[in-house]
Order: structure tokens, then sequence, then C-alpha cells
């Protein structure tokens, strides 16, 4: 027996084009099966569902979220932690993420990576593999993380990384730190090799580029700035054609005009947001403990009593309005660095991201303020609020 089609209707479509009146999105289980004319005869036999006049975004693609909901992925490595971090964030419109681990115990590790293993088998919605944010990271540019915990892959960390995963691995590491010819082996498995918390030069960031690395872990942040003599990391990863760069569009983390910069300088659709979000998102409390500090996020600050950044309490939607609003960008291009963007990073490309016919039904409603106002998942509509 077929599954029943679905017409979303009476709202502004955010397709590849820009925004649209006038069309249905018909979505059928998981996917949608087409995008056509208010009046096409297939809406007449579909169940209706009326978006109100609001605007209809492919979903959120966040690929580096610590924590949410009063959740820690570092501190809850389950299956629970990740549906709970997951429901937090659908709030504001993401639809699939990469839950993060901060630089922790080789055990630790490997609970992390097995919890999303059994989460992507049972279908928490949302989860589309996991990125690993250390523990291979330079002391130098350690940021929040415990540099009592860093170290040097071994066969073990190697082995359990490279396995084959049922959702993407995404590995945030130092390029000075590990070899090139593990960063090239790490690659070569499928792992997304990404540089981050690194004080390595230009030419060594270069060279890892060339042995797999695909991109950078929140530009400009943890990392050798862009000098005119020194390029640094910032300057490779600006240098690079072909990299992706996320970038926490928080108003904190990065200023607006070197938003600016990078978007201007990398190919369109290798700036991509991320929010690093930690447990105040989706949460009534604005505390939690990170290697035994208790961190406040105050005014959307998440910092600890010496000043280090500690992640951040910025959500996705929040993310797209700063774009639009504090760095000027268009709508189309501020969702496309939510959406279109991550998926072609992480792989996915050719199954989300877009709202086009073949892909998950997966959409953000958001009213003339992007504020979202309910989330779908694989075609399951969430309420929000």
């Amino acid at each position: 027996m077929s599954q029943p089609l679905t017409a979303l209707v009476n709202g502004r479509v955010l397709g590849d084009h820009g925004p649209r009146d006038g069309l249905a999105v018909l979505v059928r289980g998981e996917r949608i099966e087409a995008i056509a004319r208010a009046g096409d005869p297939r809406v007449a036999g579909a169940q209706v569902h009326d978006l109100g006049g609001r605007l209809l975004l492919p979903g959120f693609i966040d690929v580096q979220v610590n924590g949410g909901g009063g959740v820690l992925f570092n501190a809850e490595p389950t299956i629970e932690a990740l549906a709970a971090i997951g429901a937090a964030h659908r709030k504001f419109g993401t639809t699939g993420f990469l839950p993060t681990l901060i630089t922790d115990t080789s055990d630790v590790m490997r609970r992390a990576l097995d919890a999303v293993d059994a989460a992507i088998e049972q279908g928490v919605p949302g989860v589309l593999g996991i990125h690993l944010e250390g523990p291979f990271l330079a002391p130098a540019r350690k940021g929040i993380h415990d540099a009592r915990l860093f170290r040097l892959p071994d066969a073990d960390d190697l082995a359990a990384i490279t396995r084959h995963r049922r959702g993407v691995v995404m590995l945030t590491l130092a390029t000075e730190q590990v070899p090139l010819d593990t960063i090239r082996r790490l690659s070569e498995a499928g792992v997304r090799v990404v540089a981050g918390h690194t004080a390595a030069d230009y030419e060594t960031t270069r060279a890892a580029l060339d042995a797999g690395v695909c991109g950078f872990t929140h530009l400009y942040n943890a990392m050798t700035p862009l000098g005119s003599r020194e390029p640094g990391v910032v300057g490779a990863a600006l240098d690079d054609p072909h990299s992706w760069c996320g970038l926490i569009a928080d108003g904190h983390h990065v200023h607006p005009a070197a938003l600016r910069v990078a978007i201007a300088a990398k190919a369109r659709g290798k700036s991509v947001l991320v929010t690093d979000a930690m447990p105040p998102v989706g949460a009534e409390s604005p505390e939690y403990v990170l290697n035994g500090q208790t961190i406040i996020a105050r005014d959307g600050i998440c910092q600890s009593d010496d000043g280090v950044l500690a992640g951040s309490a910025l959500d996705m939607a929040t993310g797209v309005r700063n774009l639009v609003r504090m760095v000027g960008l268009p709508l189309a291009e501020a969702s496309r660095m939510a959406s279109a963007y991550p998926a072609a990073w992480l792989g996915l490309e050719r199954t989300q991201g877009r709202l086009v016919a073949g892909q998950r039904a997966d959409f953000a409603v958001v009213d003339e303020g992007l504020v979202v106002g309910e989330t779908w998942v694989g075609g399951v509509r969430y309420a929000v609020g």
C-alpha cells in the first residue's frame, strides 16, 4: 500500500532560484515527490497542510553540535542524549546534525562512536554521523579543550575512526601534529578530515590539504591568523578553492567584517554556517559543566571564568538571521550556508539540503522574522512552541 501524499500549500518556497509563491510541495513518506503549482490536480487528492503564508526553507544542517537541551554529548555519549540534543535543536529548524565530541578519553570517544551508530540504526531524528573535535590537537591553540588529553593517534584510534560507520565521520585535527600519511589514510577511508585548533603555518596546512584535509573548523578561531608575510592557517583556508570553512555567526566568535571577508574570499558554496552549540541551546538553564568548570552563558556568550570561549549558545535559525542582518547576505544565500552547503561538505548533497524532488522532506517553516514555527524531518512534522 502506497504512503499518503501530503501537500504543503500557501507558503513561499525557497528553491534553487529564490523564494516563490504559488507552489505546493508534495511529500510522500520521507521524500519530496514534486514541487508543483498550487493548482496541480495532485494537490486536490492530497492531505493538505496550510503554511499560512510563511516561508518554507530547506532544513538546517549543523556539522558542529556539542550539546543542547541541557545535555552535553561528552558527559552523556548515549542514544538518549542524542535524541535530547536533536529535539532541542529541532526547535530552531535543524533537521540534520553531527553530534560533536570535544577532546576526551579513548573510552569516551569509542562510546560516542558506538552511540551514534546505534542512534542512526534506531532512527533517532536528525543524527547524520559524528564530529570528533580532537584529541589530536595543538596545545598552543587548545581553546577550551583539556590539553592534558591531547595525544597522537595510535593504531586503535585509527581502527575505531576508520571502521565502517552508519553515518558521516568528521575529524578535527591539528595538521602539524598528525603525519601526512595518517591524514591521507583517514581521508581515503572516507573520514572528513578538517583542520582546527592548530598552530600550523601556511606550508604545513597546504601540504595537509593536498593530503586530504577538506575543510576548517570554526574559521579564525583557535588557529594561526592571516598575516602579510605569514598567511597561516586562515590564509591557507581562504586561498584554497576546494575546501569548506565552518563559520560561527554569533557576533562573538568572529567580527561581521571578518565573516564578509571569508565569504567573499571562498568559492561560492564553501562557506558553511555552524553553531558550535553547547547545552544552553533549547534549555532553560544557561549553565553547564565542561572539563570540571561551570560555564554560564551570558548575553549569548559561553565563556570560562578566565575569558576563554567555550562553544556557543547559537542556534541555526539565529545564525541565519545574523547572516542576513549582521553580515548583509541575501536570505537565499544565508539559507544555503545552513543547508545545501553543509550537505555537500558531508557528501549528502544528493539526498539533503535543497527543496527539489527526490530529496528528504526536511523543512524549516519560518515567519517574516525568520523565527521557526515548525520543523519537518523526513516527512514528519514537529510543531515548535
